[in-house]
């Protein structure tokens, strides 16, 4: 709970539009609601400024779409990454507002407005095949109430592709470079602008590209300066840290 709820819910009880037993309720799943197979994070926004996101792979359909019933209680934004289609089926049974975007496997419902900064994120890919991660930090940027500009397919092979969007990178106050193969459009990018780059090493790449590994360590050991890597193909870590960032 905020400060605001909480002084909103202390009035409540005084006044008498909270019963003592409506209030010892909601005090029992003040920190967290079990429900067996998970236990809800309730008071994460009021910790880190964000509400619990629903890490889906690995759940069942039952247990996403129970995570999901409870969390619609609360009015917060909610957002599931690594969705199937089955499991999005369920929640839009529940939930018609729920958006699910097949490229990024997010499921996004907006139950509140945020305020958005002035200031936006980039998020650049190398090439096309980078887009479902690139689509995955964007999604999670907007949700948590960042502008996102999308720049896709500038990677090395084509380099004067980059410098044909360099404006809107530059413009951006944090600068999100997915690229899988040898990962080396981070480094281009880091040595060209001045704001942080977050990037994200992608599993893209021939068998040598170890899933992703040799991405990963190319970045790791970039000689660009303001650099930091988030593990493969992790776009929601980089729309997470990125919105930190532009929001501060």
């Amino acid at each position: 709970m905020t400060d605001k709820e909480i002084e909103e819910f202390l009035l409540n009880i005084k006044s008498g539009k909270t019963s003592v037993e409506e209030a010892a309720d909601r005090l029992k799943d003040l920190t967290f609601k079990e429900l067996g197979y998970a236990k809800i994070d309730n008071n994460r926004e009021a910790r880190v400024g964000y509400p619990e996101v629903i890490y889906c792979a690995g759940k069942t359909v039952d247990q996403v779409k129970g995570i999901v019933e409870f969390m619609l209680t609360k009015n917060n934004n909610i957002l599931g990454t690594r969705v199937t289609e089955e499991m999005y089926e369920a929640v839009n049974s529940i939930c018609p507002d729920a958006v699910y975007n097949r490229l990024a496997k997010t499921i996004t419902i907006s139950k509140k407005e945020v305020n958005k900064p002035d200031t936006y994120i980039a998020v650049v890919t190398a090439g096309t095949s980078d887009i479902p991660v690139a689509e995955e930090a964007s999604v999670t940027a907007e949700l948590l109430g960042n502008k996102v500009e999308r720049v896709f397919d500038v990677g090395v092979a084509g380099i004067h592709r980059l410098f044909n969007r360099l404006d809107v990178i530059k413009g951006a106050r944090v600068v999100i470079v997915i690229a899988g193969m040898e990962g080396a459009l981070a480094s281009v990018v880091g040595g060209l602008v001045d704001k942080p780059v977050i990037a994200v090493p992608t599993s893209v790449g021939y068998g040598a590209n170890f899933g992703g590994l040799s991405a990963l360590l190319c970045m790791l050991n970039s000689c660009a300066s303001g650099i930091s890597v988030v593990n493969i193909d992790n776009g929601f870590g980089a729309g997470y840290l990125a919105s930190m960032i532009n929001r501060l």
